[in-house]
């Protein structure tokens, strides 16, 4: 991939952007394994592409492991290059568990829209009308539809750590739901509600307490019951206060600076979610991720009008908060042109895991990826992660 289209795909994509010993560098002391790639049914360029973008892993300053899955009418492919740990370097498991991130939001949308069908809920109704004791007189006005698409004016609740060494000592601290409202509810609202679009986890974390108040029972538990099982989705899972990942995975590492002005990486694999909940707490498969974005995409989930929910951006005027961009984010999902067409997906970024799903609408082409970056909540995107999703579809316009 050359610089600009580096440059221009960075600067399009909208990430979903939040342990152990040091670990040795990848450069120095792993050797790169050999890219596994899979019987693939694509066209051979996008083969090659693709084997391109994940090659030369691990490296230190990128990620240290890669697992990819395209999928659609255009034809499959399969590839994991990179190691399960660094320690023993032996090569990354193609079937690994990961942090999704924010792809959370995916399914915590299609859960409260599927309660929308059922008509337990409505989407034109303030979230105070279902929960009174929670949300204050200042977010009144705050509807569903608002919490789903990120234009409800709710700030980002107080979670403690300034620095990334002090996020790292409080990596194992627990919260709750409802506190992380308290925290937020007790500023001042960003904008007036629909006013502007302003990507947050705290809409989503209000969502998960909506679910459970409009069911009466757990979010997880909804989830499971609405999503995981009918998808037959085995390998994904809330962690809950687990810090852990259960099941096959491959280590998480991020760059720390070390006192002496150089770097080094950790083992951030096990940290605490409950920060995160329903806004970015899942923890899932390549196989999972494509099986479900399949069964969406197609109207398995959301059935009806309200899928067109997660493909329908605000109205022009509502405008990103801070930037005045126009506004990229759905019920859930956001949008990119890529390779002339339009891609619908999710990003997330959990310390030491990068996370996609996108597809277009037709399901010509799905892809999915986990890249086990090494600044998975940098601000730029990863580059490993950026080579994938223009080998899958494209690079976006210039200019």
């Amino acid at each position: 991939m050359n610089a600009r289209t580096r440059t221009l795909l960075a600067a399009a994509l909208v990430l979903g952007v939040a342990a152990g010993p040091a670990a040795p560098a990848a450069s120095a002391h792993v050797a790169a394994p050999r890219a596994h790639v899979r019987t693939h049914t694509v066209p051979e360029a996008d083969a090659a592409a693709l084997s391109a973008a994940i090659s030369g892993l691990p490296s230190a300053d990128d990620a240290t492991a890669a697992l990819v899955r395209v999928g659609g009418t255009d034809g499959s492919w399969r590839g994991s290059s990179g190691v399960h740990d660094l320690v023993t370097g032996r090569p990354a498991d193609p079937a690994a568990r990961f942090r999704a991130g924010s792809v959370t939001k995916v399914f915590t949308a299609a859960t409260v829209l599927q309660l929308a069908g059922e008509r337990k809920l409505d989407l034109d109704r303030t979230a105070r009308h279902y929960l009174p004791d929670l949300i204050p007189e200042a977010y009144a006005r705050v509807t569903v539809r608002q919490l789903l698409d990120h234009t409800s004016g709710i700030p980002a609740a107080d979670l403690p750590g300034d620095t990334l060494e002090e996020v790292y000592a409080h990596r194992f601290d627990l919260h709750t739901p409802r506190g992380m409202v308290a925290s937020a509810m007790a500023k001042d609202p960003e904008f007036a509600p629909g006013r502007s679009q302003h990507y947050l986890n705290i809409s989503y974390t209000v969502l998960g307490l909506l679910v459970e108040k409009v069911t009466g029972d757990s979010y997880a538990g909804q989830v499971n019951e609405r999503i995981l099982r009918p998808l037959g989705l085995r390998s994904t899972s809330f962690p809950g206060s687990d810090p852990g990942i259960r099941g096959p995975h491959n280590h998480g590492y991020q760059v720390f600076d070390t006192p002496g002005g150089g770097t080094e990486l950790r083992d951030v694999t096990v940290w605490g979610m409950t920060g995160s909940w329903a806004a970015g707490d899942i923890i899932s498969t390549t196989a999972d991720l494509e099986r479900f974005t399949r069964a969406l995409f197609a109207g398995e989930v959301v059935r009806g009008p309200l899928l067109e929910e997660m493909f329908t951006l605000p109205d022009a005027s509502v405008r990103t908060y801070g930037t005045g961009k126009p506004a990229r984010y759905s019920a859930g999902l956001s949008v990119l042109t890529l390779g002339g067409r339009e891609v619908w997906g999710k990003s997330g970024g959990r310390w030491g895991y990068n996370t996609a799903v996108a597809a277009t609408r037709d399901l010509s082409r799905t892809l999915v990826y986990s890249v086990n970056s090494t600044e998975a909540k940098g601000q730029d995107m990863n580059a490993t992660a950026r080579d994938i999703t223009v080998a899958a579809f494209g690079a976006p316009p210039a200019g």
